[in-house]
């Protein structure tokens, strides 16, 4: 069927946002199986549920622009940010901080630091009595070490959370609720300040830190674009460590008998890449359709905003068979949790080389009779961005 004679994406007006936020995926596994392309009203966007679309679309940015106007990141981060830019433009700022986050640079620096953060961070939780490993672990340490890759080891534990956590939060406020983007607004005058002074530190003392490489280059990109390659830093790269951690320890422990397999083989990155394939930390994205264009017999005309959701592509039946299952050993595990296209997710080297060569091992090693008591009490969110918000084990 030719793009002007085929049919509008039907209409969903009884999914709303507080639904995709509890529970998504039941909603996603009838989208797939009934309307793989729907409009849906409450997020003004219409939804790509199966993996070839969303790949697709992700792998075509001359007709799907990063450009969407209508997103809330823009007065989340008081920036125009590289999430939201195409081609060129795009590549200059993600190629300014790329030598902090290629693998030698990992492999010398990041890892090794990492390694000793998550023994002092193991050092400090308790033995024998319930701690929230999400509270306690997962986000600190992905926070620590952030600090160190962006260069501005100087901000605390507390401050990296909140200030990821706000960034979120607007940027996914689809809603466009007035709170969301208060709290933004006051993160952004945190950050702010501290990096003010963070540049003049990297300016006199030039390190492997993302900010040094993008201050000391030869031909540096704007500042504002500095600042916010750094916050598009902080707003992802602490969430999706935090929750794939969380979501793998989770998941290996209501299966002990692929914990006990995994520990036996070593397979700690088959076990990352199926935490983030089952619950994918970046569950959506927004694309601007700049052209008319045929998605499974729909018309999704120039203008439009197609959200591709990654979190539904990952369970997709025609590549996963159980996919609602956590399985570390399956054999083929083609998730998009990172993403596709010029947009694949900088940070995907630094979490598979931290999480999932170092974090795991240690921390199985260290508590290797760890327990999650009652699994019903793990809670989990999230539309945009999804994770548990605890995890309430017991170290042993």
């Amino acid at each position: 069927m030719p793009v002007e004679t085929a049919n509008l994406a039907p209409v969903d007006e009884t999914i709303t946002l507080r639904d995709l936020h509890f529970d998504p995926y039941p909603i996603y596994r009838r989208l797939r199986a009934e309307a793989p392309v729907m409009r849906v009203k409450a997020a003004g966007r219409t939804f790509l549920t199966k993996a070839a679309d969303t790949k697709f679309v992700k792998d075509t940015p001359e007709i799907f622009s990063s450009n969407d106007p209508n997103t809330p990141m823009k007065p989340a981060f008081q920036a125009h940010t590289l999430m939201r830019k195409d081609g060129a433009e795009h590549m200059a700022e993600r190629m300014a901080m790329a030598p902090a986050l290629m693998p030698k640079t990992i492999q010398e620096v990041w890892q090794p630091l990492y390694r000793d953060l998550v023994g002092q961070y193991l050092d400090r939780l308790p033995r024998g009595e319930v701690v929230d490993l999400h509270k306690e672990l997962s986000a600190p340490i992905a926070a620590r070490i952030l600090a160190h890759i962006l260069g501005i080891p100087e901000a605390s534990d507390e401050q990296m959370i909140f200030w990821s956590q706000a960034l979120i939060d607007g940027a996914g406020n689809f809603g466009w609720e007035p709170g969301p983007f208060a709290v933004s607004d006051h993160a952004n005058l945190e950050m702010n300040a501290l990096l003010e002074k963070a540049v003049e530190r990297v300016r006199a003392n030039p390190d492997r830190s993302a900010l040094s490489v993008m201050v000391n280059a030869e031909n540096p990109i704007p500042m504002s674009q500095i600042v916010a390659n750094i916050k598009i830093a902080i707003g992802g790269g602490i969430n999706e460590p935090r929750d794939a951690l969380s979501t793998i320890v989770f998941g290996l422990l209501t299966e002990p008998e692929q914990l006990a397999e995994t520990r036996r083989t070593g397979k700690w990155g088959a076990a990352f890449e199926e935490g983030v394939r089952w619950v994918a930390p970046i569950q959506a994205s927004s694309r601007l359709v700049t052209e008319d264009v045929e998605i499974r017999g729909c018309l999704i005309p120039k203008g439009d905003t197609v959200m591709t959701i990654q979190a539904s592509a990952n369970h997709d039946e025609d590549l996963f068979e159980h996919p609602e299952r956590f399985d570390v050993f399956r054999a083929k595990n083609p998730h998009q949790a990172f993403g596709s296209g010029p947009h694949h997710c900088a940070g995907t080297h630094v979490a598979r080389r931290t999480v999932g060569a170092v974090m795991l091992g240690m921390l199985f090693e260290r508590f290797p009779g760890m327990t999650l008591p009652d699994p019903s009490v793990v809670e989990w969110r999230g539309f945009g961005f999804r994770g548990p918000i605890n995890l309430p084990v017991v170290l042993n």
